[in-house]
């Protein structure tokens, strides 16, 4: 019985952290990733589709992706889309590649990406602490049902806040790596 929830807590803090890590992804570093174009939404013949979908999209050198959509009539749908997103590029286009230099981040776009990070972190915290409510919860059900004794419930309590404490330190490593490959110029 503990170990069914101690398993399912386990398992979506795992998810809380996979999702900011996800997030950390899109955030722009400075360097070309793929990560950085691949949700964006394109217009595809009437269905907005995520650009990963539409197109291959590689690295080129450290600052500049390349997008090649496998329809050439999207090409014009693509360029919209990254210009409409929040990304700030500008994609110059050669027949059907479209390239997307990524310029120099400034001091203070810098402290706006950070600023979003530390955002996400502490979202990210709150949704592993969220699992952790749930779960004291269903201790303290089955500690009303008589299914667990009173012991066990005080170790699965604690238990539950060592699953806790590492998770929301995991975010913090995950932050602080982030934070200097932002800072890094």
């Amino acid at each position: 019985m503990l170990d069914d929830i101690k398993k399912d807590a386990l398992a979506r803090m795992q998810k809380c952290i996979q999702s900011f890590q996800a997030d950390l992804k899109k955030l722009r570093t400075g360097r070309a990733h793929p990560s950085l174009v691949e949700g964006l939404k394109v217009d595809f013949y009437g269905s907005e589709t995520p650009l990963s979908q539409v197109a291959n999209i590689a690295i080129e050198d450290a600052r500049t992706i390349v997008i090649t959509p496998w329809d050439k009539n999207v090409v014009g749908a693509v360029e919209k889309a990254i210009h409409k997103s929040d990304l700030h590029l500008t994609p110059m286009t050669a027949g059907a590649v479209i390239r997307v230099p990524l310029p120099p981040l400034t001091e203070e776009r810098r402290r706006d990406i950070l600023k979003v990070v530390r955002q996400d972190a502490e979202n990210a915290k709150v949704a592993v602490r969220n699992v952790r409510r749930d779960v004291l919860a269903d201790v303290k059900e089955a500690l009303k049902a008589k299914l667990i004794s009173q012991d066990d419930e005080r170790r699965a309590q604690d238990d539950i806040q060592k699953l806790t404490d590492r998770f929301t330190g995991e975010v913090d490593q995950h932050v602080a790596g982030k934070e200097k490959e932002i800072l890094q110029v």
